[in-house]
């Protein structure tokens, strides 16, 4: 077995918002890599349909807060909740400055949408692409960064750890299966959600939780490992793989949910898992596999504008959203749950930072409020990052060798059992989890 002579700064798994936005907030003197486990665009950043939160003035802070923790069911945060909402004026102005194209109003003011639970609108967006335009702008000013070397198609195996620190972590090369040790004064985990354990979901399909998965095996905290999300809306199809999610922001468009017989059954702006109660008792009331979104109660317009690519993939599957209804089902979407993670991104084991939907600082509470999952990536990103560059101390080399002597490179002989364990040990947590 083959140990990666190579030491870094920092190690960040994952190029989603949260790995891309922590490495530009780290010293530009600190020699960082960036591991992705797929190609850097299979990140569920990348798919975010509607927006991204900013906070409208300060007659709108209370409204948000209420928002948010109505959303949450009142578990959230408040001090993680109260730091995202009054930084959102200043992570849009980041993302501005990075060449972001948010839509603009007639005048030039920033245009804003509505999105479901939220009481005004109040959602930045660029089309129904957010997350793929923000994503990508973010991935174009870290290849100008010489300090960054980004290694796709390589995936995180486990923590490299020593009396209570994290001294790197255990990478496999997915096209040779060559398994390595790499070390790092720091590691944040930046891993995605969790959607690749269930059948139906919006995330892709390699995001299986392997951050917290790996967390649970060393014994750091991991928090509300059965809040998991389930979205709406998201095209009814009996493919398989990814469900296409239809965003939020349609319905915050005017688009209405109706039953077998196209009446309407419920107000479509509540909170996520109240409609997707809704949709799933009339589903059980009708004895259907789907309801019907009706988004013919949006002016083209506003549709050819706003949602592109949901017109284009709808065609695809053979439904014309201007002359008909489409069929939608709930499906797994967002993991509230997480490594346990301070305002700063440190989490119980030194030197392991968590961030974005790999980590839980309790900001969403019980359940997400609409378009707050990319503020809260980009925030406690940028936090972390000035929190390692601002505290930065290197480790000692004996007990970085120390931890290296604890690596057991046999458990990791037969990688697709190894990582199917991991899947299985998440799986029996979340569920005796919800059990309790």
């Amino acid at each position: 077995m083959k140990v990666m002579k190579k030491v870094y700064d920092v190690i960040i798994v994952g190029a989603g918002v949260a790995g891309l936005n922590a490495a530009l907030h780290l010293p530009r003197d600190k020699k960082i890599l960036l591991i992705c486990k797929g190609k850097p665009e299979k990140s569920d950043s990348y798919l975010a349909q509607g927006g991204i939160c900013r906070l409208q003035g300060e007659e709108d802070y209370v409204s948000y807060y209420e928002d948010t923790m109505r959303a949450g069911h009142s578990e959230n945060n408040p001090a993680a909740v109260e730091c995202m909402i009054k930084s959102s004026p200043e992570v849009i102005d980041g993302l501005l400055k990075l060449g972001v194209d948010f839509a603009r109003n007639s005048d030039g003011s920033l245009a804003a949408t509505r999105e479901g639970g939220h009481s005004k609108n109040r959602i930045c967006f660029h089309k129904d692409c957010t997350g793929k335009e923000i994503t990508s702008k973010l991935m174009q000013n870290v290849l100008k960064l010489a300090n960054v070397e980004i290694l796709p198609e390589t995936t995180m195996l486990d923590l490299i750890t020593y009396n209570g620190d994290c001294y790197g972590i255990v990478a496999m090369d997915n096209a040779s299966k060559k398994v390595n040790c790499i070390l790092s004064c720091y590691t944040i985990l930046a891993c995605g959600g969790i959607g690749g354990i269930y059948k139906h979901s919006t995330n892709f399909r390699l995001l299986t939780g392997d951050g917290v998965s790996v967390a649970l095996k060393h014994g750091v905290a991991v928090d509300n490992i059965n809040y998991v999300q389930i979205h709406p809306t998201t095209l009814y199809s009996e493919k398989e793989g990814r469900s296409f999610l239809i965003s939020e922001s349609v319905r915050g468009e005017g688009a209405v949910l109706l039953d077998k017989n196209f009446n309407r059954f419920t107000d479509e702006l509540q909170p996520r898992d109240i409609v997707t109660s809704e949709i799933l008792k009339q589903m059980e009331k009708d004895g259907t596999k789907h309801v019907w979104l009706d988004m013919r109660t949006i002016e083209r317009r506003e549709i050819e504008a706003h949602f592109p690519s949901i017109v284009e993939h709808c065609l695809s599957e053979g439904y014309n959203v201007f002359e008909e209804c489409v069929p939608v089902v709930p499906a797994q979407h967002y993991f509230m749950g997480g490594v346990r993670s301070d305002l700063n991104g440190r989490t119980t084991m030194n030197r392991l930072y968590a961030v974005g939907e790999t980590c839980c600082n309790g900001v969403h509470g019980a359940n997400r409020l609409a378009s707050n999952s990319l503020l809260e990536s980009l925030l406690f990103a940028h936090r972390a990052g000035l929190d390692i560059g601002k505290n930065f101390k290197r480790f000692e080399r004996l007990d970085a060798e120390y931890a290296l002597n604890n690596v057991d490179f046999n458990e990791y002989s037969r990688s697709d059992e190894y990582l199917e364990k991991l899947k299985n040990n998440l799986k029996n947590a979340i569920r005796e989890a919800k059990n309790v």
